[in-house]
């Protein structure tokens, strides 16, 4: 491939494989309600049913209409989720039976719709994303007043505004079919009853359903689709990298500049933009020339692209080498149809030396149409100012003069084995030199030294600046021709490094300033990063405002104590509330010393960032706008993705708690009720007579419950974080004694075996945790062992460690699952389904060995059937080592 050729944009074909595998979305598009979109939506859906297309109707609303209805019999219809609020029943769409049921297609009534409070989207458009994320095409109807992007404007006209939207990158990444019909049919069908009832119908045709309203709501759907399509047609083109301007909508671009008279330029375009009904972009090519621009320059630009923003205008600044080269290659990627430039009044010498911008642009943008427009007499004397430091430096004159003497010198040294043509070759060396280094006045004035010294030393007459061969004369207009040549090569590459060596730097700054937020978890900490890189990047003073429940705040600053005036909270409370720049150098309160930019994410601001120069003048200059722009939009990124992992952590400590009362309570209800009922009972009998089995059955049972409320308690406890640990030295022997003593009626109708050794090591650890530890494991063992087996409480102490086992014969756990044990009010399939028990046991356990540094295991004995439960108790927690058994200790913990 050439380089002169379009290729495919890396943008359009990443987007285009995120659509690989995900389902696609049509939007049928209307004016108004009554157009008939449900009706169209239905009935596509129904021929493509007929088509052998597996449909399926998600949620559909006819409104009684009886048309409508007689589309939905006869197709298959999801049932709806009723959804309890403020004491009735809603209806919405059942997202999981969709995704369960997985159709090829699915309808999806109005697109904007709010779902009910409690539904897993709060709009049906993100029910819709996640549709498409699954692979299910759907179907889907919106009328224009629900587009985002169009909202203020239908407001504007019909005096209704809106509430439900939807995004407009919703309505850009899907077909769109336009349901149209006249503004007078559709006045007959509300006449006729067919769009809402008879009374509803009178009011609604002196309000929002005039024709004149119609009309224009008609118009600006119209308009939205084709912007639609054109955008999704430039999009596939570029994917492909086909050539051409694809002129099937009008695309206009105007070129700006620093030059007074530029805003009158963007008014023209803009007053050309609304009689074509165009996009149009405002571009401003940022060339080498932009570092020599003084303050009042950039002022100038800045304001222009304002203006341009002001006016609805889409705004960029391209890096290229020359305006002419950087305004085609827009042109091109834009498929742009139309360009508005200004021509200044230049002096023929000038145009004569540098070309005519306007002149070239004509003749090298074929298939774009081009306003010429004038924009006044540039100002001469500023660039003179400017161009004083293009004479060159005096380092440059004075080590050129001295590469020319040195050539000279080493000349003469060689001359007896040199001719005439090899000492000219030898003066090209200091000419080529200067103009790489130096440019193209240094290097004349090396060519022109070169020439001056090579006539005297060496060309006859010696000693003297006459030429006695003519052919001598072509050597000295060789040496200035390389030296003009080299220094405009020179001057190119140099302005083409310049310009790479920008962008790396710009996009080493965005790399580098998302990579320093990326790893931060604290939104006060991230404030502050964002603050602090961009007044470091831009040399300004720098402010981010959040919000709070008394306004925005002071989130982070460059200086702690700065407080911003009554004009500057004002200008940050716009921005904030429009998400629109205000302050100095935009169009609302001006008058403010700060600039403030809003951060949004998506529809939504996040935070507004103010700067300032303390010497005063523009905050940011116009060249460096899209920079900032990045850098925020950066920062807006970070502040929303930490805002939702907030938002998710409160979540998940809702469900958390949510899912705790509710397990607390069934347990309550559950396990409580059969030692409370046999107390009540035994309570009963003792009326005829206490026995020594009516007290022992008393005594258990309240012993039970004793149980089950520490229980309860210390979950609570560890909940909280509330344990104090008391670590004491612990011989293991008698730990496991009192445990198995204290736990003797749970343990009835078992064999109770103690296999720890009286030599095991002491341990660290706290009493009364570990006590409630064994307690709860010999607890659990004696209720799922099997009746009349061995209960095994086993201490072993190798490799450094020491293990606490209670050993079970019992159904044990399913393989696999173990871990699931130590979760709370966690039983799993089996045994644990019969046996009575609130599932708190286990997670004390774990909880409190976590607490005291042991780590605990659950599996299935290795000698039999049965479960195996261990507290592992790691070195550091064992205060001596088994003697080894040569008598030497092996070492101390």
């Amino acid at each position: 491939m050439t380089a002169g050729e379009p290729r495919p944009d890396p943008d359009a074909l990443l987007r285009a494989a995120e659509r690989e595998g995900r389902g696609r979305l049509k939007i049928f598009l209307g004016a108004a309600p009554g157009v008939g979109k449900t009706f169209e939506m239905l009935s596509e859906g129904a021929a493509r049913r007929r088509d052998g297309v597996d449909v399926v109707v998600a949620v559909v609303e006819t409104h009684g209409r009886v048309e409508t209805e007689a589309l939905v019999r006869g197709q298959e219809v999801m049932p709806r989720r009723a959804v309890p609020y403020e004491g009735r029943t809603l209806h919405e769409m059942d997202i999981d039976a969709v995704l369960a049921r997985a159709p090829r297609l699915a309808l999806v009534d109005e697109l904007a719709h709010t779902n009910a409070p409690g539904s897993r989207h709060p709009k049906r458009y993100q029910d819709v994303e996640e549709l498409l994320a699954a692979g299910i095409d759907v179907y889907s109807t919106v009328n224009i007043q629900h587009v985002e992007s169009l909202n203020d404007v239908v407001a504007s006209f019909t005096r209704v505004r809106v509430r439900e939207t939807v995004p407009d990158r919703i309505l850009e990444a899907a077909e769109i079919e336009v349901v149209d019909i006249p503004p007078d049919e559709l006045i007959e069908r509300l006449k006729a009853g067919k769009v809402y009832l008879p009374q509803e119908a009178t009011r609604a045709l002196s309000h929002f359903f005039s024709k004149s309203n119609l009309s224009a709501l008609r118009e600006l759907a119209l308009r939205r689709a084709a912007q639609a399509v054109d955008a999704q047609m430039l999009d596939h083109v570029r994917s492909l990298g086909v050539g051409g301007q694809w002129a099937a909508g009008e695309r206009l671009v105007v070129a700006v500049s620093e030059l007074p008279g530029a805003d009158e330029l963007v008014r023209a375009a803009k007053r050309t933009a609304d009689a074509l009904r165009a996009p149009w972009t405002a571009l401003f090519i940022d060339t080498p020339r932009t570092a020599t621009l003084g303050e009042a320059q950039h002022r100038r630009l800045a304001a222009t692209m304002t203006l341009a923003t002001q006016l609805g205008a889409a705004v960029a600044t391209v890096p290229a080498p020359s305006v002419v080269e950087g305004i085609r290659a827009f042109l091109t990627d834009a498929r742009a149809t139309q360009l508005v430039v200004g021509k200044a009044k230049r002096s023929r010498w000038f145009e004569l030396r540098h070309g005519s911008v306007v002149d070239r642009l004509v003749r090298e943008t074929p298939g774009v149409t081009v306003h010429v427009l004038p924009v006044g007499e540039a100002p001469v004397g500023r660039e003179r100012t400017k161009r004083r430091g293009q004479w060159g430096s005096p380092t440059g004159y004075a080590l050129t003069l001295a590469g020319v003497t040195g050539v000279t010198g080493l000349a003469s040294a060689l001359f007896h084995i040199l001719n005439l043509g090899n000492v000219a070759l030898l003066y090209l060396l200091p000419v080529m030199a200067a103009a790489s280094l130096y440019g193209l006045r240094t290097g004349l004035f090396a060519g022109i030294a070169s020439s001056l010294a090579y006539n005297f030393f060496f060309l006859p007459p010696v000693g003297t600046l006459s030429v006695s061969n003519p052919e001598n004369i072509i050597s000295i207009f060789v040496l200035l021709g390389v030296a003009v040549a080299t220094s405009q090569l020179t001057s190119r590459v140099r302005a083409q490094a310049d310009l790479a060596a920008a962008s790396a730097r710009d996009n080493a700054t965005l790399a580098g300033f998302l990579h320093r937020l990326s790893g931060l978890a604290d939104p006060a900490e991230a404030s502050r990063v964002i603050c602090e890189d961009i007044a470091r990047l831009f040399e300004v003073q720098a402010v981010l405002l959040t919000p709070s429940p008394a306004g925005l705040a002071v989130q982070a600053a460059t200086k702690p104590d700065y407080r911003l005036e009554t004009m500057e909270m004002a200008a940050a409370h716009w921005a904030f509330d429009t998400g629109t720049p205000a302050g100095k150098g935009s169009a609302t309160l001006a008058a403010s010393e700060w600039l403030f930019q809003p951060l949004k994410a998506g529809n939504r601001t996040l935070a507004v960032l103010g700067l300032a120069r303390e010497a005063g003048g523009e905050p940011v200059r116009a060249d460096r706008l899209p920079l900032l722009t990045g850098l925020i939009d950066q920062a807006a990124l970070i502040l929303e993705r930490l805002r939702l992992e907030a938002e998710v952590r409160d979540v998940d400590a809702v469900r958390t708690r949510d899912r705790l009362r509710a397990a607390l309570l069934s347990s309550v209800s559950h396990d409580l009720r059969t030692p409370l009922t046999a107390v009540v009972a035994a309570a009963a009998q003792l009326r005829q007579g206490a026995t020594p089995d009516l007290i022992s059955t008393i005594e258990g049972e309240a012993a039970r419950l004793n149980r089950f409320v520490a229980n309860l308690l210390d979950m609570a406890r560890v909940e909280a974080g509330a344990l104090k640990l008391k670590i004491e030295a612990i011989d293991l022997s008698d730990a496991v004694t009192g445990a198995a003593h204290d736990a003797r009626r749970a343990l009835e109708g078992h064999a109770v075996r103690l296999d720890v050794p009286p030599d095991l090591p002491l341990v660290r650890a706290d009493p009364q945790l570990l006590h409630h530890c064994l307690l709860n494991l010999l607890d659990n063992a004696g209720r799922y062992g099997n009746p009349g087996t061995e209960i095994v409480i086993e201490g072993r102490h190798r490799h450094g460690s020491l293990r606490l086992s209670v050993l079970d014969h019992g159904p044990g756990l399913p393989p696999g699952r173990e871990a699931e044990v130590f979760e709370t009010f966690r039983r799993l399939e089996g045994s644990d389904r019969v046996v009575g028990g609130t599932g708190l046991g286990l997670a004390i356990v774990k909880a409190f060995a976590e607490a005291m540094g042991l780590s605990v295991e659950a599996g299935n004995r290795e000698d039999g059937e049965g479960a195996a439960f261990a507290l592992c108790f790691p070195r550091e927690l064992i205060m001596r080592d088994l003697v080894m058994g040569d008598g030497a200790p092996e070492g101390m913990a």
